[in-house]
């Protein structure tokens, strides 16, 4: 599995990337025992039809906090994510949550872009300028995540 501490916003994605998959591919539910342990967690919580995994929801509130505290004390970050807004902005009001935070976006954003490659569906140059952004915004708090937990 991903590992969280590496890499927070890539084991989100790969969290919801798994959930996906055993919700397409049941049957592969125990091809490993990381899928196996991952279904079993999926139907405990009630997540087989939609919806995340706590570990996922864990994870992105440890990366939200983290968010919240580097925007008052980063001026670079804070002018990154001043830039991404707009962007973000119209993805939410797109979605069902036009409330999510800007992290969460910026992770489905991703998400979204992924479904799009693998379907072999082409990417816009807006769209793409878009994702360089947000994969800046999640690199730097996946960094600043990974440093903090080995100062710990």
């Amino acid at each position: 599995m991903k590992s969280k501490r590496d890499n927070i916003a890539e084991y989100i994605l790969y969290l919801w990337q798994m959930e996906d998959y055993l919700r397409a591919f049941p049957q592969q539910a125990e091809a490993t025992q990381e899928l196996h342990e991952l279904n079993e967690m999926m139907h405990r919580e009630g997540i087989t039809e939609g919806g995340h995994l706590q570990l996922a929801a864990n994870a992105l509130s440890e990366l939200e906090d983290l968010h919240a505290q580097i925007l008052d004390e980063d001026a670079m970050y804070r002018a990154a994510l001043i830039r991404l807004r707009p962007s973000l902005n119209l993805l939410k009001a797109k979605t069902d949550r036009p409330t999510m935070s800007d992290i969460e976006a910026c992770l489905v954003l991703l998400y979204q872009i992924m479904m799009l490659r693998l379907q072999h569906r082409e990417i816009s140059p807006e769209t793409a300028s878009v994702q360089t952004q947000a994969t800046q915004v999640l690199q730097f708090l996946s960094r600043a995540y990974y440093d903090h937990q080995t100062e710990v």
